[in-house]
C-alpha cells in the first residue's frame, strides 16, 4: 500500500479504498540517505508511473514520490490525479509515500505560466523545493517529462544550482505506437518489450562544483554550454580535491568521512562507528580543515557536515 503523507496548499482528492493519508510533512529525517522520485504533472499521469516503473526497473530504491504541479483547477489534471492515487495503490508500491507540491506563490498556487513573472515565481518555488529536500541528505532522481513544459525548464534550472553529483534529471520516452493507447492514463504501465526509455539529461550540477553561486535568488537566465569534455575537465578537479582530503587523513578519520557521507548527524556517526560525539567533532575538524584547503576556501567561508555529505556522497557507495 502506497501512503500518501501530504497535501500542500490544496484539499487533496478523495483518497481511494487503501491509500492511507497522513497529515504530516513528506520532510522526514533518517538514519540513512533517503531517494526521492520527483515529477513534473500534467494531465497525463502515465508520464509519472512509466518513469517510476523505469526508474524501480533499475534497481533504484525509492523511498517516496513528489509530484509538482500548477493549480488543480481543471477536471483533466484533478482526474490526473486521482489515477495516480489509484494507480500507487498497487502491490508493488507498497510502503512507498507519495505526495503532491503545487507550484504556489503567497496568494495561492499558480493556474498557469504566462509571462516572466509567473516563470520567475515557478523559479523560486521549485528551487525552495529542492533546497528543502537536499538540506535533508535526498538523493534525487527528477523527471521533467509531464506537465507544462515551462514547468520542466524551471525544474532544470533550479535542478542545475541545487544538485549534487549523485542526483539525476531524467526525460521518458514513449514510442509512437504507445502514446495513444497510453493518452490521458489509458494505461499507466507498458510492458517491457514496449520501448520505454527512460533517458539521463546531461546537465551540469554547478552549484556542486562552485557552492557560493546556491546563494543567488534570481533565476539562471543564462546557460552555460553542458558539453561532455567541460564535465570531464571539472570532475577531474573535484575527484582530485576529495583525493586529497583522504590522503591526509588516517584511517579512523576516513571512517567518520564516509559515515558522513551516508548523511548522518554528529551524534548518528557516534552510535555507528562506537565513539563519543566529542571524538567524532574533534574528527570532523580535521576532516574541514583538509576540505578548506582542497577547496581553497577562505577562513570566513562556514563549513559543516553537510559538506562532507554532499561532496563524499559517492564515498559512501
Amino acid at each position: 500500500m502506497a501512503v500518501l503523507a501530504g497535501w500542500h496548499g490544496q484539499t487533496p482528492p478523495t483518497a481511494r479504498a487503501g491509500v492511507t493519508l497522513r497529515l504530516k510533512s513528506f520532510f522526514v529525517m533518517s538514519t540513512k540517505r533517503q531517494t526521492t522520485f520527483v515529477a513534473t504533472l500534467g494531465g497525463q499521469p502515465q508520464v509519472v508511473t512509466f518513469a517510476l516503473d523505469a526508474l524501480l526497473g533499475r534497481g533504484v530504491r525509492v523511498n517516496q514520490v513528489l509530484l509538482i504541479h500548477l493549480a488543480m483547477n481543471t477536471p483533466r489534471l484533478q482526474t490526473a490525479v486521482q489515477k495516480i492515487i489509484t494507480t500507487l495503490s498497487e502491490p508493488q508500491y507498497h510502503g512507498l509515500q507519495f505526495n503532491f507540491f503545487p507550484v504556489a506563490t503567497e496568494v495561492g498556487p499558480l493556474t498557469d505560466i504566462r509571462d516572466e513573472a509567473d516563470a520567475h515565481a515557478a523559479w523560486q518555488a521549485i528551487s525552495q523545493l529542492i533546497i528543502k529536500l537536499k538540506k535533508r541528505q535526498q538523493t534525487l532522481h527528477v523527471c521533467i517529462s509531464g506537465g507544462r513544459q515551462m514547468l520542466g525548464f524551471m525544474t532544470m534550472s533550479a535542478a542545475m544550482l541545487h544538485f549534487g553529483h549523485e542526483d539525476s534529471l531524467w526525460h521518458g520516452y514513449t514510442p509512437d505506437d504507445w502514446l495513444a493507447p497510453s493518452l490521458d492514463g489509458g494505461l499507466m504501465h507498458l510492458p517491457p518489450e514496449a520501448g520505454f526509455n527512460l533517458i539521463e539529461v546531461p546537465m551540469m550540477p554547478w552549484g556542486s562544483y562552485f557552492p557560493a553561486l546556491r546563494q543567488l535568488t534570481q533565476p539562471v537566465t543564462k546557460r552555460a554550454d553542458v558539453l561532455a569534455p567541460q564535465r570531464a575537465v571539472l570532475d577531474y578537479a573535484e575527484n582530485a580535491r576529495k583525493t586529497a582530503v583522504l590522503q591526509q587523513l588516517t584511517p579512523r578519520q576516513k571512517d567518520v568521512l564516509k559515515a558522513f557521507a551516508l548523511g548522518l548527524l554528529p551524534q548518528q556517526v557516534a552510535l555507528k562507528l562506537c565513539i563519543s560525539v566529542k571524538t567524532v567533532n574533534s574528527h570532523k575538524t580535521v576532516i574541514l580543515a583538509e576540505c578548506r584547503n582542497a577547496w581553497s576556501l577562505q577562513e570566513s567561508a562556514w563549513l559543516d557536515y553537510r559538506f562532507i555529505a554532499e561532496k563524499f556522497a559517492d564515498f559512501a557507495d
